[in-house]
C-alpha cells in the first residue's frame, strides 16, 4: 500500500545502481521452508502508477520472492473500487492462516516502526475479505508491466 521506502540499505544501493539482493536470503529461505510442504504465500501489491522509485525497486526485486515460492500480484490503485475501505487504517498487513494479522507501521519517510499483532476475529475476517477481493482483481507478476 505504501509508496515510500527509507533511503538506506539495499534500496539506497539500488538507487545508486548497485544490485545486491543478499538481504533477502533470510526471507527467501523462510518462503522455501513454508511453501515447500505445500503452503501458499500470496502478496498483493496495491500501487500507484506511475510508480515511485520505491515501487520500481520492489518490482525489480519481486522475481527473488517469486523464485522462493511467493505468488505476487499487482493492482494499480486507480483500478480499486471507489467504495473499498481498507481495514487497519490502510496500513500494510500480513494475514497468517486467516487467524492472525500482523500490521506494519511505518513513519512518513518509510522507516519501519514495527508490527502490531492482531487476533481479533472481526478484524482478521475484514482483512481476509479485502485480500480475496484484491487477489481476484490483481495481475500476476509475470503479466504485470511496470
Amino acid at each position: 500500500m505504501r509508496a515510500k521506502c527509507t533511503e538506506e540499505g539495499p534500496y539506497e544501493s539500488w538507487l545508486r545502481g548497485s544490485v545486491d539482493n543478499s538481504f533477502m536470503v533470510p526471507w527467501t529461505q523462510l518462503m522455501q521452508r513454508v511453501t515447500g510442504p505445500g503452503k501458499t504465500v500470496r502478496r498483493v501489491r496495491v500501487v500507484t502508477e506511475p510508480h515511485s522509485s520505491c515501487i520500481q525497486w520492489e518490482y525489480a526485486t519481486a522475481h527473488v520472492n517469486v523464485e522462493a515460492g511467493e505468488s505476487i500480484r499487482w493492482l494499480p490503485r486507480h483500478k480499486l473500487h471507489e467504495d473499498l475501505v481498507f481495514p487497519v487504517e490502510g496500513n500494510d498487513w500480513w494475514l497468517f492462516d486467516d487467524k492472525l494479522l500482523a500490521v506494519g507501521h511505518f513513519d512518513d519517510t518509510g522507516r519501519v516502526l514495527g508490527p502490531e499483532v492482531i487476533d481479533d476475529p472481526e478484524t482478521v475476517a475484514a482483512c481476509a475479505r479485502v485480500r480475496d477481493l484484491l487477489w481476484a482483481s490483481a495481475v500476476q507478476h509475470s503479466e504485470y508491466t511496470s
